[in-house]
């Protein structure tokens, strides 16, 4: 069958297996076309197209509840549910959501966009359901990478206490957005090489009970020594442990055989955990050769797999990536530690030329923090990569494990600020907020590449936890400005960047370029104000608050929130930022615009302040 001719998700149910191929393979196709334009995450969801299949032939959303964790591999859920015709609009301003959203439709039950969250959500749905007495089913879909995640075995070890009924699913792909590492990868690794324990068993107990007189004796006698033959042979030993009924691992792309064992979970009482084996990138060559590359993507030509765009060499993740292995080559004390992202914060460059001083702990972002408050109290200087988002999933050991102690390590925040096409759960503008009241904390915004190595060389002598944030956005380097964002940092000193009278514009970080155009602006209509680069959030700048006294009019303008941001520690005339909401999905500029963070509209919002008052 054709995409185009499935009405509704309800026909799965009556389709044979040979136009069930048919269909995966339409749905694969409709996928590349569509992302090619948008963009998205390519990889992961052509890997779950015959999963999507078999789920939704078994089971009845929205009744049934499905919670997809991270949920960037929900495109195909999102297709059968009757929204393949606003793929157009995928990650868009105003358009489909990347991720699972509620309030898009019924049948996504959870919003989900950060990892290692689903099994807690779906044991919260699925005793919900048992509180009020109803019957419907409960699935968690959840990645081997996700499987790293502290969060996910919290849950998994709740789910078995519980013994109520709960189906996971464990994708395994055998990558996440970066290569699994640790333990429970290679635990991963062994399961998809060993044989399947379940045909064994029932092969064993047939043999013995034909067994004259005492068949029936040494079949129960066996069950005595259950944990030794668990122990031995069983694949899934983790989670049966863990209190979990396992199957698998079993092909993730026969839509036939998983359909059976999806069928067969919903006779069994109490937690069942399904372990599936795909392929990331199926169906588009370009993507199983290198599935890292095509996760998340912009528009690409199909027959190339090439970006349309060149991507910008000059990122402040690229400055980042050079300048921190040049600080490293003189100093044997630094090391980089990130979590599952080692080349999205640019710290594969550091892998590749220190390959000792580089850890890569998985998506366990508080392991990530104390592990470096361990390596800087031991004497070494940890420099720990992660994404604005993310490190607010380690908020305790930052300030438990890091903070209370005053020890010297370095978080480098990349995608800060208002971020491309993830929305809501990706958005990195509370970092100002939740970072600025810790006591012993610092926090950087570089505005130009040349200024984020120059805070980077004084987080190298710096005795405390310092934060440097920025987005992933281009690095710029302005000529007007170059000669003082080329100074040596100075714990906290601002930089005046250009002097006027009565009105006064302080720019936090990349909202300088920002703050430049305004000030043309407002020169364009006879109006000279000063302009400060204030370089660090924290501490505020002392004597730029005493400067900053003398003008009629202050500003801010920062990409973060206005609660809690750089603006409401400084009490300006007005605070140019987002307001106290969650941001939705858009580009940087068209949520600028929206917003008025734009330089035309800051301009005009002064230019009415001055009118005013």
């Amino acid at each position: 069958m054709k995409l185009e001719n499935l009405r509704n998700k309800n026909m799965l149910r009556r389709l044979k297996s040979e136009e069930l191929i048919v269909l995966a393979t339409d749905i694969r196709k409709f996928l590349i076309q569509n992302i090619s334009k948008t963009g998205g995450h390519l990889a992961s969801n052509l890997g779950v197209v015959e999963l999507s299949l078999a789920l939704h032939t078994v089971f009845n959303t929205p009744s049934d509840k499905m919670v997809w964790d991270v949920g960037h591999q929900s495109y195909v859920h999102k297709i059968l549910t009757g929204r393949h015709g606003r793929f157009s609009s995928l990650r868009q301003l105003d358009g489909l959501s990347g991720f699972p959203k509620t309030t898009e439709s019924s049948h996504d039950a959870f919003d989900t966009g950060h990892s290692s969250t689903a099994i807690s959500a779906a044991l919260g749905l699925a005793t919900a359901r048992d509180l009020k007495g109803e019957s419907h089913k409960v699935i968690a879909v959840v990645g081997d990478g996700s499987m790293t995640g502290g969060l996910s075995f919290e849950g998994l070890n709740n789910a078995g206490r519980a013994n109520t009924d709960l189906l996971v699913i464990l994708n395994d792909n055998q990558m996440s957005i970066s290569q699994n590492v640790g333990a429970i990868s290679r635990h991963f690794n062994h399961l998809r090489t060993t044989g399947g324990y379940l045909g064994m068993k029932k092969d064993v107990r047939n043999i013995l009970e034909g067994l004259p007189i005492v068949g029936d004796v040494v079949t129960k006698g066996i069950e005595t020594a259950k944990t030794l033959v668990k122990y031995a042979v069983l694949p899934g030993v983790l989670f049966e442990e863990l209190g979990f009924r396992y199957f698998g691992p079993i092909n993730g792309h026969d839509t036939e055989e998983m359909v059976k064992v999806f069928r067969q979970t919903q006779k069994i009482r109490g937690p069942v955990l399904v372990h599936v084996l795909t392929k990331k990138g199926k169906g588009y060559p370009n993507a199983e050769r290198a599935p890292a590359s095509y996760h998340g993507i912009g528009s690409f030509d199909v027959a190339t797999g090439k970006p349309r765009a060149a991507p910008a060499t000059n990122k402040f993740t690229n400055v980042f990536a050079k300048a921190i292995c040049d600080i490293a080559h003189t100093d044997k004390r630094i090391v980089a530690v990130t979590a599952a992202m080692p080349d999205g914060t640019g710290l594969e460059r550091f892998h590749k030329q220190f390959p000792k001083r580089f850890f890569d702990v998985g998506i366990a972002e508080g392991h990530a923090i104390t592990f470096a408050a361990g390596l800087a109290r031991g004497g070494m200087r940890p420099v720990v990569g992660v994404y604005s988002s993310f490190m607010q999933r380690a908020y305790d050991q930052i300030i438990h494990d890091v903070a209370i102690q005053n020890l010297p390590v370095t978080f480098v925040l990349d995608r800060a600020g208002a971020v491309d096409a993830d929305g809501e759960t990706h958005q990195g503008l509370y970092d100002f907020a939740y970072l600025s009241h810790i006591p012993n904390m610092t926090i950087l915004a570089p505005a130009t590449g040349t200024e984020l190595v120059e805070m980077l060389k004084f987080t190298a002598s710096h005795s405390g936890p310092v934060a440097i944030r920025y987005p992933n956005a281009t690095a710029p380097e302005y000529e007007s400005t170059l000669g003082k964002t080329c100074e040596p940092v100075v714990y906290g000193r601002s930089i005046q960047v250009s002097k006027g009278e009565s009105v006064a514009i302080v720019s936090v970080g990349a909202m300088l370029g920002t703050a430049l155009e305004v000030v043309d602006k407002l020169e364009a209509h006879g109006i000279t104000p000063s302009l400060y680069n204030a370089r660090f959030v924290k501490p505020l700048d002392m004597d730029l608050v005493q400067k900053l006294a003398s003008y009629a009019y202050v500003f801010t303008i920062e990409d973060a929130t206005r609660l809690g941001g750089y603006g409401s520690g400084l009490n300006p005339t007005y605070t140019f930022a987002f307001p106290d909401a969650f941001i939705e999905t858009g580009t940087r500029a068209e949520l600028f615009k929206r917003y008025r963070l734009d330089a035309t509209a800051i301009a005009e919002k002064i230019q009415t302040f001055m009118k005013e008052s």
